[in-house]
């Protein structure tokens, strides 16, 4: 049996085993046993016209080398489906539906690459058969990192954040199979950029900071998925899901030398400190920036941030706010100038004490909110979380299906 074109095999009801249209090597062998057995050498009745119906079922796909990427049809030449199930070797299966006039099944999803399918189909009579076809392997895979981390807590400015290892071309096909869903309804976008790494890169926010208790969960049906030229294919699909924290908000006055923590509108920490020296590259960025990581004690040497030899010193309390370098963190070598003057490399800094403090009740998804004219410029959308910086009207743009 062909897979293009596989036989319904009926199975006919009772009272009708007469009418049962025999095709094929079966027919053969039932002419064959009516001559031996000395009785008629007609066919047998098949119906008012004399002719059997037409049970075969074609599909889309065929072979050893079937081109991914495209939906699995399955078409019966006459009567009705009644059901299909397209089944991956390695598991899975493709969802689909049947026509309004019952002869055609197609999957909602696309073929993978590389994968070994069974097509199963059933028809109104009972008849049922069964075909086999094999996608072709993809040349170049495409695989992607999500953020934030799976079943994790995270604060009200956090959004989903998803970078690619190739250049996506067709971005509308990607965006289309990133699916959002949270638990009270909360409206977002995609917006497409440049991460700062270079990489292709989409984020989704709402319009404003994410309500505390949100559970969100990114649904990313990529498997199939062709990312264009110099791409390559998604070979697998990704879930992630998170719950949205406390409202909590961090003010960061860099012309009156002072950071605050807000929490639910009320403020709990008031805190002298230092940030970015004006006037050139060691200034800090205005904005809004979200708390990236908090990673302790670490290691900070100007040359990684373009900033020569001017500083190598292990620092604690460390809350990466940009992908460019600029932290908040304990600096007690500044302690002279904390709530007078900004004299850092860039970060904002503050005594051990208030650093502790401050590190000890932030969250990852934390906004930072800093204003002042002391600054080089706006934290950019792809320097870590920068999306807030740009309005509803123009992230809705980057959107590639608006």
């Amino acid at each position: 049996m062909s897979s293009a074109r596989p036989r319904i095999r009926r199975s006919a009801p009772a009272g009708r085993r007469s009418r049962l249209a025999l095709t094929g090597p079966a027919a053969l062998l039932a002419a064959a046993l009516t001559a031996c057995s000395g009785g008629s050498s007609g066919s047998a009745e098949v119906g008012g016209d004399g002719k059997a119906p037409d049970t075969s079922v074609s599909v889309n796909l065929t072979g050893k080398a079937a081109a991914p990427g495209e939906p699995v049809k399955v078409t019966l030449a006459q009567g009705k489906l009644k059901a299909v199930s397209v089944t991956a070797d390695e598991g899975g299966a493709l969802a689909g539906k049947i026509s309004g006039d019952g002869r055609t099944w197609t999957s909602d999803r696309v073929a993978a690459p590389g994968t070994a399918y069974t097509v199963e189909a059933t028809d109104a009579d009972g008849g049922s058969d069964k075909a086999a076809f094999t996608t072709a392997e993809a040349e170049k895979v495409n695989k992607l990192s999500l953020a934030p981390g799976k079943n994790t807590t995270v604060g009200i400015a956090q959004p989903l954040s998803v970078v690619f290892d190739h250049p996506v071309k067709d971005k509308a096909a990607v965006e289309k199979a990133l699916k959002v869903s949270t638990s009270n309804d909360t409206e977002g976008s995609w917006g497409w950029l440049q991460d700062y790494s270079g990489k292709d890169r989409v984020d989704w926010r709402p319009e404003e900071y994410w309500k505390p208790g949100t559970k969100v969960t990114l649904d990313a049906q990529l498997n199939g998925v062709d990312t264009g030229a110099d791409g390559g294919w998604f070979v697998r699909d990704y879930t992630t899901t998170f719950t949205i924290g406390a409202a909590q908000v961090v003010k960061v006055d860099l012309d009156g030398h002072r950071l605050a923590l807000h929490r639910d509108g009320k403020q709990v920490l008031d805190i002298p400190m230092s940030a970015g020296t004006p006037g050139g590259e060691k200034a800090s960025w205005r904005g809004t920036a979200v708390l990236m990581s908090k990673e302790g004690t670490i290691n900070m040497r100007s040359e990684t941030v373009g900033l020569g030899d001017a500083y190598d010193k292990m620092v604690d309390y460390s809350m990466r706010l940009t992908w460019s370098g600029m932290y908040a963190h304990a600096a007690p070598w500044n302690a002279g100038v904390f709530g007078q003057a900004n004299r850092s490399s860039g970060c904002v800094g503050m005594s051990d004490a208030n650093a502790s403090a401050l590190y000890g009740q932030v969250r990852v998804g934390d906004p930072f909110e800093m204003t002042g004219t002391e600054a080089k410029g706006t934290v950019a959308e792809g320097n870590g979380y920068g999306a807030w910086n740009v309005s509803w009207a123009d992230w809705q743009a980057k959107s590639a299906l608006k």
